[in-house]
C-alpha cells in the first residue's frame, strides 16, 4: 500500500480551528495513506486531490456528476480522474475549500496504493504538453458539419417518406438512413456529454441535451450519471454500470467463475457467444448493433476485474483499446476507434486524437503499458470470442468446482 504507518497529528481539529460546512476544519491536520484509505464507506468518505484530503461524504450527494463517481474513488487519490473529467480544474477547485479537512504528511508519498510515481509524473507532462499544443481545443467547424450531416439525413428519410410513401424499398432504405442518423447522433451527444466541443460548459450541457434527448430521445441526466462512472472505473466490477450484465451475461474471466462456483444460472451462459445477437425491430436492430459492436470492441474484450487502485494510465489501458485508423473507421465508430486516448483524455475533441496518439504510444513504451491495436475485423470478432471464453469458463465451475 502506498503509505501506512501511523497518522503524524491527530486527526481531531487542532486548537483554534473552524469546523467548515460538511465537516471542513481548514485544512490544518495532516495525514497518512492508511488513514485515508479507512474512510471509504458510504457513510464516511475522504478522497486526496494534490495531496490535499477532502472530507466528501455530504457533499457527494450533490455532485454534479452524480454521487456514484465521485464515490468510487473515496479513501483513495483522486487526483488524476478530477484533472481528467474537469474542463476548468481551477475553478472546481473553489468548491472543495469548505470540503478540506488537511493534507497528506510530508513523509507521505503523492500516490497511493504503490502505484508508479515516474510512469505517473510522465503522463502528467504529457497532459501539460496537450494542454499547451491546445488537443484539447475543439474546432467548431468539424461539429458544425457533423451535426448538419445528422439533420440532413432525417430531413431526406422523412421527406422520402412523406413523398413516395411507405413501399418496402423505402422503407428499408429510410431505415437505413435513420439508424445512421440515429448513430452519429450518437457519438455527437457523446462529445457534448464529454463538454469537449464548446469553451464553456453550460454550451456543452444544452447541446448534448438537445442531441441525446430531442434526435435521440434519451436522457442526459441518466447517460452523464452512467458514462463517467464508466470513464472513471473502466471495467472495474461493480463500479462500471456498462459491465454491469444484469444476469444476462457474465463477463471477463473472474465473473464467470464466480458465477460458477456460487451455482448462479439466470441464462445458458455457455450459449451468451450466441444470444447476443438477438435484437429488435429493423432500425433499432442496425443502430442497437451499430452501437454496441462499436462500444464494445474496445472493451468487452479486455481484463475485467474487481478493484486494484491502479493509477490512471495502467486502469485505462487494461481496459481499452484502439481500432486502426481509416477514413470509414473514424466516421463508422465516432473516431472512438481511439478509444484509449479518448480514456486517457476524455475532455478532448476527438478530432485530435489521432495526433496525440503516437505521444500515447511512446510513453507505454517507455513504462512496458501494453497499447493494443486491432483491425475493425479482429475488434468484432474478439467480443464474440470473449463471450464464448467466459461462457466456457462459467460451464467449468459449474459443473466441476
Amino acid at each position: 500500500m502506498g503509505g501506512g504507518g501511523q497518522q503524524t497529528e491527530s486527526s481531531e481539529p487542532a486548537k483554534g480551528d473552524g469546523v467548515g460546512p460538511d465537516g471542513g476544519r481548514g485544512g490544518s491536520a495532516v495525514y497518512t495513506w492508511e488513514e485515508v484509505q479507512k474512510h471509504c464507506h458510504r457513510s464516511d468518505q475522504w478522497l486526496v486531490i494534490d495531496r490535499k484530503v477532502y472530507n466528501i461524504t455530504q457533499w457527494a450527494k450533490r455532485h454534479p456528476g452524480g454521487i456514484r463517481v465521485i464515490s468510487h474513488f473515496a479513501g483513495e487519490d483522486a487526483t488524476e480522474a478530477f484533472v481528467a473529467f474537469h474542463l476548468d480544474p481551477n475553478f472546481v477547485r473553489k468548491f472543495l475549500k469548505p470540503l478540506l479537512i488537511g493534507e497528506l504528511a510530508p513523509t507521505e508519498p503523492s500516490q497511493d496504493h504503490g502505484k508508479n510515481a515516474a510512469l505517473v509524473q510522465d503522463f502528467q507532462a504529457l497532459r501539460d504538453r496537450v494542454e499547451k499544443e491546445g488537443l484539447l481545443r475543439a474546432r467548431p467547424l468539424f461539429f458544425s458539419l457533423y451535426l448538419g450531416h445528422i439533420l440532413l439525413l432525417e430531413a431526406l428519410a422523412l421527406g422520402l417518406l412523406w413523398v413516395w410513401g411507405t413501399s418496402w424499398s423505402l422503407t428499408l432504405l429510410c431505415s437505413l438512413m435513420l439508424a445512421t442518423s440515429q448513430a452519429q447522433a450518437g457519438w455527437l451527444q457523446h462529445d457534448y456529454g464529454h463538454l469537449s466541443v464548446c469553451k464553456k460548459s453550460v454550451w456543452n450541457h444544452k447541446l448534448h441535451k438537445f442531441v441525446i434527448g430531442h434526435l435521440k430521445g434519451a436522457s442526459a441526466n441518466w447517460w452523464n450519471h452512467r458514462h463517467f462512472q464508466h470513464h472513471a472505473k473502466p471495467n472495474i466490477f461493480r463500479k462500471d454500470p456498462d459491465i454491469n450484465s444484469l444476469h444476462v451475461f457474465v463477463l471477463g474471466d473472474k465473473q464467470p467463475v464466480e458465477y460458477g462456483i456460487k451455482k448462479l444460472k439466470y441464462m445458458p451462459y455457455h450459449h451468451q457467444h450466441q444470444y447476443f445477437f438477438l435484437s429488435k425491430l429493423l432500425n433499432t436492430f442496425l443502430e442497437s448493433h451499430w452501437f454496441v459492436w462499436v462500444t464494445q470492441m474496445s472493451h468487452l474484450p479486455m481484463e475485467m476485474d474487481h478493484e486494484r487502485q491502479q493509477d490512471w494510465l495502467t486502469m485505462q489501458l487494461s481496459a481499452t483499446c484502439n481500432i486502426e485508423q481509416s477514413t470509414f473507421n473514424d466516421w463508422f465508430s465516432g473516431h472512438l476507434n481511439f478509444q484509449i486516448e479518448h480514456h486517457l483524455f476524455p475532455t478532448m475533441p476527438r478530432h485530435n486524437y489521432h495526433l496525440v496518439a503516437p505521444l500515447v504510444r511512446a510513453l507505454c513504451e517507455k513504462h512496458g503499458v501494453p497499447y493494443q491495436v486491432k483491425t475493425l475485423q479482429k475488434g468484432m470478432t474478439d467480443v464474440v470470442r470473449s463471450l464464448k471464453k467466459s461462457g466456457d469458463l462459467w460451464l467449468d465451475a459449474y459443473l466441476h468446482k
